[in-house]
């Protein structure tokens, strides 16, 4: 899908959580399945990083992410949640976006360079709207592809 990450379709969904705990496990068993990963391991290292810090960067956005080994290049999950949770956002507002990314171990720039790139893409104010709104997971896949292949180009 981009140069950065790959994102299936398989991988944007809608889901139902009442606690960071559940948003981040349910986070490790989509990646298990539509990457075919190690669901404990994956789990394991987001919650080593949101032991360093939040990855709810504010504006009821969070982007959990880690470096795990056995990847050749980063993947992602993208989660809307039913109902908005809280998951000590550096504002203090409850989350209802999830973008999930891991990245090989070893890489550094790589896994910044994609970050950044969700971070910009989740900042923009048309864009929570339109992926808050969608009707569909279909919808919200599209409109996740559309930005990243342009953004990509």
């Amino acid at each position: 899908m981009s140069g950065l990450f790959t994102l299936l379709p398989e991988a944007v969904v809608t889901v139902s959580a009442d606690s960071k705990d559940i948003i981040l496990e349910r986070l490790a068993g989509i990646f298990a399945e539509v990457y075919a990963l190690d669901r404990d391991a994956v789990l394991k290292h987001m919650a080593e990083r949101e032991e360093l810090g939040s990855t709810g960067f504010g504006r009821r956005i969070a982007i959990p992410h880690a470096r795990i080994s056995g990847l050749g290049r980063p993947v992602a999950v993208f989660m809307r949640l039913d109902a908005p949770v809280e998951f000590d956002a550096a504002d203090g507002m409850p989350v209802d976006l999830i973008f999930g990314l891991l990245s090989p171990e070893g890489a550094g720039a790589m896994h910044l360079h994609a970050l950044a790139a969700i971070s910009r893409m989740m900042r923009d104010e048309r864009m929570h709207e339109a992926l808050v709104t969608a009707p569909s997971t279909e919808a919200l896949y599209s409109l996740l592809s559309n930005v990243i292949d342009r953004d990509a180009a």
